[in-house]
């Protein structure tokens, strides 16, 4: 069987990769502590609301990869907080960390050469490791860019700034 490591590296940096739009940390770093429960006109989720839905959605996503006992969350109350600020003070960096902490764990999974990752989640009904991988750096990606457009909203986004990696060199063409 060919060496897959090459292959595995890159599947566990899609999780939160800045190569072509601003990553998790950019998109939550320096948030005004005012701001984060802050609705913006127009919009139905404030900073806060995006940050626990990005949580609480990666966390059940390896709970279903890696627990025996899996129990399906109930949508749409667990995976989004009731109301539009953080419950304390010290909750904003708390769901931070533990995105974080999910966020290595996922990539364990991927990195780690006895998990086939075309295999069936035993959990499931037909989903595979790679899909639950490649569905959290989608989903992640998506509400990443809304809390971008939040924060531009609330005026707490750099003005000029359209792509935090506009200038990457996988983006030049010869």
């Amino acid at each position: 069987m060919p060496d897959d490591k090459a292959l595995r590296e890159q599947i566990a940096k899609t999780l939160d990769w800045e190569e072509s739009h601003a990553n998790f940390d950019s998109a939550v770093k320096g948030l005004a502590p005012a701001l984060r429960g802050r609705v913006a006109p127009g919009l139905p989720y404030s900073p806060w609301q995006l940050l626990e839905h990005i949580r609480r959605t990666q966390a059940d996503i390896l709970e279903f990869c890696v627990a025996k006992n899996y129990k399906e969350k109930e949508w749409p109350k667990d995976y989004w907080p009731e109301g539009a600020e953080p419950p304390t003070t010290k909750a904003w960096d708390e769901s931070i960390q533990a995105v974080k902490r999910d966020q290595k764990a996922l990539a364990a999974l991927a990195l780690d050469s006895k998990t086939d990752l075309t295999a069936r989640v035993p959990n499931g009904t037909g989903q595979t490791y790679l899909r639950e991988v490649l569905l959290t750096a989608d989903h992640t990606a998506y509400h990443v860019g809304e809390l971008i457009v939040v924060r531009r909203l609330l005026g707490a986004w750099p003005s000029g700034d359209r792509c935090l990696r506009r200038a990457h060199p996988s983006f030049r063409r010869s």
